[in-house]
């Protein structure tokens, strides 16, 4: 450096001695006026250039691209194209660094570059998108009883999730980190359709990463969640009906595809678009019929009841479907579908309840005599909700005595005199003096007119009997007449 370049390195300290005058005339250079003008900073740091960010980008890529590579999690166990436990825990802290760095951009004003976007994407299609393995337990092929229950659905640990939990991480960060236009850029359909067959998946941690970043991808996408409607849409459809049964009984991602729509229901606006009362008629409503409603019924119900809340007029269209697949045979499909009517009819008001109380009460009040100890008691149990009896109670006494009641009384008098629970026949007196407090009288009529009706038939079955006695008297003398 010469002397030029070094006197302008040096610090102009506030308050020092002007130099002596040395009689030669005074500079006027940029350098010698902003001297004067602010002598407290250092100019020759100011000559210096700011650090590109590339090399570090770059840096940051290059560990993106290293992570690309899928690890079966097998040791190769020397052979040519195995892995190792150092490739493998190599990775995973690449994977931490990626996505330490992937957090610290969303904290920066200008976010993720494009290159580190496309990078990550390709990253997080290599590292995810996979054929789906065969069911660990085929139904060809029953599991012992204590490895899988009917109860529960199929859960098989992924070996790989060290790695994949990191990548769903890394997939999160950076939704969270782009605005909308950068996703629009590099998210493109068929990622956005990869990412809803992986629900397939039979490792319930890797459902729960894949819930949360296919949500934040529909909240950040607005022009693309009509698309992702649809394609949810379809793998519904197909668990209901082109599924195969091996399909059908180890699908384990409807509930947690039920849960995203549930929050994209919730933020549907009023009145409600035809598109989605379509949604709820074709989509939603069908898949009340398969054997393993019981391991997605409650965020179902939670869909159902939240159309029903925003139009009440859909309820008609929803409890006629419940109906229709009522099951025959399967007891605990019965308990979760009384509780879905139940809840149901708590948003309604008297109106539409006015409208669906002769369907709703004929189905319960069977339900009240069924086998099953559960199924009865539940069924009974109707009777405690307040809303219920206040609505059954504001229909008039008309209409409690002609359309609510005789169903029920039948019911429950066949309860009472021989049901083989003890329990369901303390819980059916219990309602039964319910009944006598809230609407007095009303029992007590409609078990006279049980009574009548029940002497009637017997008489009826007497006067059969009698005659079929006569004509086989008849037939007996005519042939002893021959």
């Amino acid at each position: 450096m010469g002397a030029a370049a070094a006197e302008e390195a040096v610090v102009v300290v506030r308050g020092a001695p002007p130099p002596p005058s040395s009689g030669k005339r005074r500079s006027t250079t940029l350098l010698h006026l902003f001297q004067l003008e602010k002598p407290d900073v250092v100019v020759g740091a100011m000559l210096l250039p700011p650090p590109s960010p590339e090399p570090e980008e770059d840096r940051l890529i290059t560990k993106i691209e290293s992570c690309s590579r899928v690890f079966t999690f097998v040791d190769g166990g020397g052979a040519a194209g195995g892995e190792s436990g150092e490739e493998r825990d190599a990775k995973t802290e690449a994977l931490g660094e990626v996505l330490a760095a992937v957090r610290a951009s969303g904290k920066r004003k200008q976010g993720l570059d494009h290159r580190v976007m496309v990078a990550l994407v390709k990253m997080v299609a290599a590292n995810l998108f996979r054929a789906m393995p065969p069911s660990a337990y085929p139904s060809s092929l029953p599991p012992p009883s204590d490895v899988l229950d009917d109860e529960v659905p199929v859960m098989v640990l992924l070996p790989s999730w060290p790695h994949l939990h990191l990548v769903y991480d890394v997939l999160t960060a950076a939704v969270a980190a782009a605005d909308a236009r950068a996703l629009r850029n590099h998210v493109d359909r068929s990622f956005l359709a990869g990412l809803v067959t992986l629900f397939a998946s039979e490792d319930p941690r890797e459902r729960d990463r894949l819930k949360t970043a296919y949500h934040l991808l529909y909240s950040k996408l607005t022009g693309e969640r009509a698309f992702m409607r649809r394609t949810m849409a379809a793998a519904l459809l197909r668990f209901v009906y082109d599924a195969s049964p091996a399909e059908a009984e180890r699908h384990c991602g409807v509930g947690e595809l039920l849960e995203v729509c549930g929050s994209i229901i919730n933020g549907f606006a009023v009145p409600l678009k035809e598109e989605h009362r379509a949604f709820m008629a074709r989509v939603l409503l069908p898949l009340h019929r398969t054997r393993w409603v019981h391991t997605y019924h409650r965020q179902l119900a939670y869909c159902v009841l939240q159309f029903v809340h925003k139009d009440p007029g859909l309820a008609g269209a929803a409890v006629r479907d419940i109906l229709r697949h009522w099951p025959a045979t399967n007891c605990q499909k019965e308990v979760l579908l009384i509780d879905e009517l139940e809840e149901i009819v708590e948003i309604l008001d008297q109106h539409h309840f006015d409208k669906l109380v002769v369907p709703v009460c004929s189905r319960i009040a069977r339900c009240v005599s069924s086998c099953s100890s559960q199924v009865a008691e539940r069924a009974l149990y109707v009777w405690n909700n307040e809303r219920f009896v206040a609505m059954a109670c504001a229909a008039g006494p008309a209409a409690m005595e002609e359309r609510i009641l005789p169903a029920f009384v039948a019911s429950m008098e066949a309860n009472l005199e021989r049901h083989w629970s003890r329990c369901v026949q303390q819980v059916t007196a219990s309602v039964r003096a319910l009944l006598d407090r809230v609407a007095p009288g009303a029992y007590a009529r409609c078990a006279a007119g049980l009574a009548a009706r029940l002497a009637e038939a017997d008489a009826d079955a007497a006067a059969r009997r009698a005659r079929w006695r006569r004509l086989e008297l008849a037939a007996d003398a005519g042939a002893d007449a021959k």
